[in-house]
C-alpha cells in the first residue's frame, strides 16, 4: 500500500513538471543554402538528419524554462557549424579552427498562452569567433559549440526579456 501511495505522488509530481515548461518548434530552410553544414563520412541526409533531430531537441530543453504555455519558434535561416571539411587521406573530416567559427542566423517569437507575442528578432546573427578560448565541458556532445551559442542566446536574449 506505501509503494502504491509513493507511486502516486511521484507520478503527481512529474506530471506538474511537464505542465509548467515551455514548447518549442524549429523551422528549417532548405539545407543546400546553408553556409556550411558539410558531412565529413556521412551521407549529406543522414548528417542533416542529425542536425536537426539535436538541435530540435536543444531548443525543446531550453524551452522548458520557459513558463507554462509559453512556446519558442524558431526559424533557422543560416547555419556555418564550427570547423571546416578537409581530407585527410582518403576521406574527409571536420577540422575545428579558429577562424572557422560557429555561426547561426535565425529568426524567432515567443508566444504567451494567449498567443501573443512576448519576444521576437529577425534576422539574428549569432556567432562565437573565441570559441576556442573557452573550456570545453564536454568533448562527445554533437554540435557541442553551435548548442553552446544558442544556449548562450537564449539565457541572455530570450529567457531574460520574458516578464
Amino acid at each position: 500500500m506505501k509503494s502504491l501511495k509513493l507511486l502516486t505522488l511521484v507520478m503527481g509530481l512529474s506530471s506538474i513538471g511537464i505542465a509548467q515548461a515551455g514548447e518549442s518548434a524549429v523551422k528549417w530552410q532548405d539545407f543546400d543554402n546553408y553556409r556550411d553544414v558539410s558531412a565529413a563520412n556521412q551521407s549529406p541526409t543522414s548528417f542533416e538528419k542529425q542536425i536537426t533531430i539535436n538541435f530540435e531537441k536543444h531548443f525543446a530543453k531550453l524551452a522548458e524554462k520557459l513558463p507554462s504555455g509559453y512556446k519558442l519558434n524558431v526559424e533557422v535561416a543560416d547555419l556555418d557549424l564550427a570547423g571546416a571539411i578537409e581530407f585527410s587521406g582518403a576521406k574527409k573530416i571536420r577540422v575545428i579552427q579558429p577562424f572557422h567559427y560557429p555561426q547561426i542566423k535565425l529568426s524567432y517569437t515567443v508566444t504567451n498562452p494567449q498567443g501573443e507575442v512576448v519576444n521576437h528578432a529577425t534576422e539574428v546573427l549569432l556567432k562565437d569567433r573565441g570559441y576556442l578560448d573557452k573550456i570545453k565541458r564536454s568533448t562527445s556532445r554533437s554540435f557541442y559549440y553551435e548548442k553552446r551559442l544558442v544556449t548562450n542566446w537564449f539565457h541572455s536574449k530570450v529567457l531574460s526579456n520574458i516578464s
